[in-house]
């Protein structure tokens, strides 16, 4: 019986912690910054604690600025955004490139998108021009592009 008891225990511990991804319900979610739907495929971001709490976010803006109010105790979180070039597909965000362009709006107005690698992202900023950036430079970035006009 105490094995039972152990073993469940272990489990549920195991299991509340768990820091893996959960699929954003698109139409159901609501945002964990800004408690807008969840609709676009294109732009959604969600943030894994290291504890295993989710949080999922309709557009990258939201979560940049969620993270920029508690930096410290996210800093271990896992981040991740929608892929642009396939939509629903979410890929680390401290890996992907981001273009801001004002020919390609985001849910909260910072037209902020997320790609794959950066040849993706050039090649649309080619067609809709605006600038590429990185992970480290968004809420800089985000702030001079957008929110100063």
């Amino acid at each position: 019986m105490k094995k039972i008891i152990l073993y469940t225990a272990s489990l549920l511990v195991f299991m509340a912690c768990d820091t893996s991804i959960k699929p954003i319900q698109y139409g159901r979610d609501q945002c964990d910054y800004c408690s807008m739907g969840i609709v676009q495929k294109t732009h959604s971001a969600q943030l894994v604690t290291s504890k295993g709490k989710q949080r999922k976010f309709d557009a990258i803006e939201c979560m940049v600025n969620y993270i920029e109010k508690d930096s410290q105790s996210l800093k271990d979180a896992n981040l991740w955004v929608a892929n642009y070039t396939a939509p629903g597909q979410m890929i680390p965000a401290k890996e992907a490139s981001y273009l801001i362009s004002k020919n390609l709006p985001s849910p909260m107005g910072a037209y902020l998108t997320a790609f794959k690698n950066e040849a993706d992202a050039l090649k649309t900023k080619k067609q809709l021009e605006g600038s590429i950036h990185h992970w480290g430079e968004l809420p800089e970035a985000i702030k001079k592009d957008v929110y100063s006009k």
